[in-house]
This record gives C-alpha cells, sequence and structure tokens, in this order.
C-alpha cells in the first residue's frame, strides 16, 4: 500500500507536465489554417462539444476514479505508458476486424479521415495536437477494440444472453464478470477523458450489417450491447428502464448518464415538470420560529423582558450601582486593571466566545461573512440532514424501492423514507464519480447525480448507518465491509458547484421537519440549550466572578480603597441607628 500513493501522484503529476509539452509551430499553424480555410462546412460548427476532461477540483479528490490504469480510448491517455501495454490487445482486434470486413485496415483508416476527421476533432473540447494520420489510426483501432469488447453485453429483447466470446477475448472479458482484467477495463470504460465518439461505432457496424443477413439494425444492435453494458454497472435496480434515443447519445458515458438521469421524453412524460435550481438557500418560515435558530426563544425573549425592565427602573438599589459603577474614581480603577486583564494570553481566548455570547443574548448573532464582507453562501458540507441512526432514534422508518434517483420520496403520514436499493460493487465508487464528473461539464440544469450522492453522504456518516441500510435491504453490499460502503459515499461529498433539484430538496426539508418535531429530538435539544448550557454558562461566569473579586482584592491591598468607599451612597435609613 505505501507504494501505491507515490505512483498515483507521480501519474497524476506526469499529466500535468504533458499539458505543457512544447508544440511545433508549424505543425500548429497547418492545423490552424486547414481548419479555418479549408473547412467551411457549416454543419461542423453546429457540432457540440461532448469530450471534455476532468474538473480540477474534482480530479484533485481522487485521480485514480479518473485516469485510467489498463486501456485508454481516445487521444486523452494514449501515450501513457502505464496504459500502453494494452495496444498489443488492440491491434488484435483490429487484425480480426479487419479479416471479418473482408478489407484492408488501411482503406478503413483512409475513409474515416476523408469523411470523419474534422467530425472527430470538434467533438473534442480540447486542441489535439496530432496530425490526422496519427489521429484516425488511433481512433479506428480504439474503436476495433471497443466493438469486439461490447458485443460480449448484447442482449436479446426476452432477456440479457451473453454469446460467447472468441478465445483471443477471454483473458479480457468474462460472462461471470469475476476476472481482474475485465474488472478494470468496465472502471475505464466509464471514464471521462477515455471516450471516442458513439457514430464511429455506428458507422462501423452498418459496414457490417452489409455482410451479415441480420434483421436488426446497427442502432438496435448497438443499443442492445449498451443496454447490456448498463445493466452491468448500474447500482440501481430499475423495474422500468428509460427509452434512450440511440442517435442523440454522444459516446458510451452520455448514453449510461441518460439512462440514469433521463429527461421527460426519455420517460415518456409529456407535461413539463419546471425545476428551479437557482440555489440551495432555503430562508426559513417566518411563522415557524421553533425551526430558526437565529430567531429568540421564549427564554431569550423572557430575559430581554426582564433587562428592559431593570434597566427602565429607578430603584434605589439600580441607582446605587449606578453611582458605584460609574463614579469617577472607581471605573478608573476599574478600567486600568480590565485593560491588563484583558491582555493576559488565556483569558484573551474568552474574548470572542464572551462577545458571541452576549450578542446572542440579545438577538443579535454573528452572520457569516466571507473575506470581503458579503455574506457567505453556504457551502456543500453546510448542506445538512440527520443520519440513519439518529432518524432511526427519533422514529423514521427506512423502505427500499426497486427504482432510480427519482424514485426517493418522503411519506410524512407513515413517517418513512423511500431510497432506491443501491448495489455497491468495486466499480460503483468509479462509475458515480464519473457520472458527476460528466453532469458538471454539461449539465445546464440541476446537477442530479451529485445532490443524490451529496444526500447519501449525508445520510451515512459512519458504518452503523451503512449496516443499518443494508439490513433494511436498502444497501446490496458487494465490498468487503460496511465500512467500506461509508468509505464510498463520504468520500464523494466534492462538486464543482451548488445546485438545487427540486424533488431531492423537498423530501430533504421534509424529513428535517419531521426529524425537528419528534418528542425525542425536542426533549434532546431542550436538554441542551437550557441545561447543559446553561451549566457550562453559569460555570463560565462563576470562574469570571471569582477572577474579578481576587483582582479587586490584590488591588485593595496595593492601593487604598478607603477614598474609594467613602464615596458611596449611604443606604436610607441607616442613618441615627433602627
Amino acid at each position: 500500500m505505501a507504494r501505491a500513493t507515490p505512483s498515483l501522484s507521480s501519474t497524476f503529476n506526469s499529466i500535468a507536465m504533458n499539458s505543457k509539452v512544447d508544440v511545433d509551430e508549424n505543425k500548429w499553424v497547418e492545423s490552424v489554417r486547414k481548419s479555418i480555410i479549408e473547412q467551411e462546412d457549416e454543419e461542423l460548427n453546429k457540432i457540440p462539444v461532448c469530450i471534455f476532461t476532468v474538473p480540477k477540483v474534482l480530479l484533485a479528490t481522487d485521480p485514480k476514479s479518473y485516469i485510467p490504469q489498463q486501456v485508454a480510448l481516445g487521444p486523452f491517455h494514449h501515450w501513457r505508458a502505464e496504459v500502453y501495454d494494452m495496444q498489443r490487445y488492440k491491434l488484435a482486434a483490429a487484425r480480426r476486424l479487419q479479416t471479418f470486413m473482408n478489407v484492408r485496415f488501411e482503406r478503413i483508416v483512409e475513409t474515416m479521415k476523408i469523411r470523419e476527421e474534422a467530425r472527430i476533432r470538434a467533438c473534442y473540447h480540447k486542441f489535439l495536437d496530432m496530425s490526422g494520420d496519427a489521429l484516425m489510426w488511433m481512433m479506428a483501432v480504439d474503436m476495433a477494440f471497443l466493438l469486439e469488447f461490447l458485443v460480449v453485453y448484447s442482449m436479446k429483447r426476452e432477456g440479457r444472453v451473453l454469446k460467447r466470446i472468441t478465445s483471443s477475448m477471454s483473458h479480457l472479458v468474462d460472462v461471470t464478470g469475476k476476472k481482474l482484467s475485465h474488472v478494470a477495463i468496465l472502471r475505464d470504460l466509464v471514464m471521462v477523458e477515455n471516450q471516442i465518439p458513439l457514430f464511429l461505432i455506428k458507422t462501423m457496424m452498418e459496414h457490417q450489417q452489409r455482410r451479415e443477413s441480420d434483421i436488426k439494425s446497427p442502432a438496435e444492435k448497438l443499443k442492445s450491447m449498451l443496454m447490456g453494458l448498463y445493466q452491468e454497472l448500474t447500482p440501481f435496480t430499475e423495474q422500468a428502464l428509460a427509452d434512450v434515443d440511440i442517435d442523440e447519445c454522444d459516446h458510451l458515458l452520455d448514453f449510461l448518464y441518460h439512462m440514469t438521469v433521463p429527461n421527460n421524453k426519455e420517460l415518456g412524460i409529456s407535461v413539463a415538470v419546471e425545476i428551479e435550481y437557482e440555489g440551495i438557500t432555503e430562508e426559513a418560515d417566518e411563522g415557524d420560529e421553533e425551526k430558526s435558530f437565529s430567531k429568540p426563544s421564549d427564554l431569550r425573549r423572557f430575559m430581554n423582558f426582564i433587562w428592559k425592565i431593570l434597566t427602565k427602573s429607578n430603584a434605589g438599589m439600580v441607582r446605587i450601582f449606578k453611582k458605584i459603577i460609574f463614579r469617577r474614581p472607581v471605573a478608573l480603577m476599574m478600567k486600568f486593571p480590565w485593560k491588563i486583564i484583558s491582555n493576559i494570553p488565556i483569558l484573551k481566548l474568552l474574548k470572542g466566545p464572551m462577545e458571541n455570547m452576549f450578542h446572542n443574548f440579545r438577538g443579535e448573532g454573528p452572520e457569516s461573512k466571507d473575506e470581503s464582507g458579503d455574506s457567505k453562501t453556504p457551502t456543500i458540507e453546510e448542506i445538512t440532514i440527520p443520519s440513519v441512526t439518529e432518524m432511526a432514534n427519533a422514529g423514521i422508518l427506512f423502505s427500499p424501492v426497486n427504482g432510480g434517483i427519482f424514485d426517493i420520496s418522503f411519506n410524512a403520514k407513515t413517517c418513512t423514507l423511500y431510497l432506491p436499493v443501491v448495489s455497491l460493487d468495486v466499480n460503483t465508487d468509479v462509475y458515480l464519480r464519473n457520472l458527476v464528473a460528466y453532469e458538471a461539464c454539461v449539465a445546464a440544469g440541476p446537477l442530479v447525480v451529485a445532490r443524490y450522492t451529496e444526500l447519501m453522504n449525508g445520510i451515512i456518516d459512519t458504518e452503523e448507518d451503512a449496516k443499518f441500510l443494508r439490513e433494511r435491504g436498502i444497501v446490496v453490499n458487494r465490498l468487503k465491509s460496511d465500512k467500506e460502503v461509508a468509505d464510498v459515499w463520504n468520500g464523494m461529498s466534492k462538486s464543482v458547484k451548488l445546485t438545487k433539484v427540486a424533488k431531492m430538496d423537498k423530501v430533504i426539508a421534509d424529513v428535517n421537519h419531521m426529524y425537528e418535531q419528534t418528542w425525542k429530538v425536542k426533549t434532546s435539544r431542550y436538554l441542551k440549550r437550557y441545561v447543559f448550557a446553561s451549566w457550562k454558562i453559569l460555570t463560565l461566569l462563576a470562574a469570571l466572578f471569582m477572577l474579578f473579586l481576587s483582582t479587586v482584592q490584590a488591588l485593595c491591598t496595593v492601593y487604598s480603597c478607603s477614598r474609594a468607599l467613602s464615596h458611596l451612597p449611604e443606604f436610607p435609613g441607616s442613618e441615627g441607628g433602627e
């Protein structure tokens, strides 16, 4: 384990260094000239960028989940030494495709270069500093390898049936999915930076169909393969799968994302649903004062009322205290030692808490601001929801649902939270992380997958939470322990921006409201606020009062206090005896 971290960091650093390599200026000028002058096709300008690099904020959290370790597809990681060993198996797949097509592979590459080079370059958001020949040979070989790998997941309409594979691929893929190389390849296929345009595979399958007597169209065959791959990778167990149009998918990960987060058309919903995603800040209801910690409680309002009465009173005792405090000699005596005491390092630390305590007492809670003085926007870590064990102790029930992310719901009448069944294996972490990264790159609306991972991260804090969900049938654990399940969710809390998903946010709000209204939570918080917290405040005040008395006693031993005491007012009726 000690050797894994240096190699991973060195890989991350090498990728950063490769982004700064020297560029041949002549080749660069030629490519720019060709792109601007020779390519006058207006259709190329309409091709959206669909293959991105992972945002740095996500890449820094866990590079191994975004950098391919076994096989590289496309130009981003092709030249890395760690994945170049797979080149021999890619070439073997290309030779088998050449034999099956009964055409020279060079002819396939030349056709691709004439027809598809500009379209391929337009798909990548990063400038590809490669010659046309190198790019086309690379894409053709990778396409042959990916197509041969996907054939394993071909499906028939009545169910999933895996075809027999050739002996040359048996060491890489296995119908049971238990071989290490097969698992590693699956992890690499779903990575954001490891995608190739899907239209290349569709074009190749169209040429293959000319030599086969198959009733299915190339699009139907490709969709069957990708559906099988989705069922192999998805952690959810949907009863009804979305009907995704393969012609509208840009690459393999795009198809997997549409299957995980289908739109209304793919779900068969004709009515448009308006979703708000401007922010995550939720304003508390003005009439519900129990939810807002910034509003004064009943005890605080009572104390404020008593304080106002005392400050406006003209009773003799109040006047005496005012004279004692504001008499100039005594005031000067008190101000001098207070400056000394407030600068003592230990007591100086109490200045902030004491000021916050008096601010809260007056109902003036300190406002959270950033460096510029503006109010801070809540971060993802500040989005809170009780953990599974906390909700269970409060009486909230959990029930599994055979569905996807949009099947999350909460029934306030039965006090039951419905969560989709999620199966966790060695590929789930990488699969969900790359869906979150891809969603951040392309989604113009709410980040649904990111919000789901934030929700699961919020309710699963410890292995006891993971064990509880596993016993309820919500989490199917194919990892080594419940602790690994908790680590998976807790490691995916990082996102690139704040978002709001209406349905899930309503569930979170309903759960928090129900949790706050349970008698166990109310009793516990009442004891913490007004009993345990009071003892802390009283202990602090007693310690400060003893320190004050000790200071006065020390000062009186040094200075003569008789002069100050002579100015004290006399109590009425004290003269002349009784």
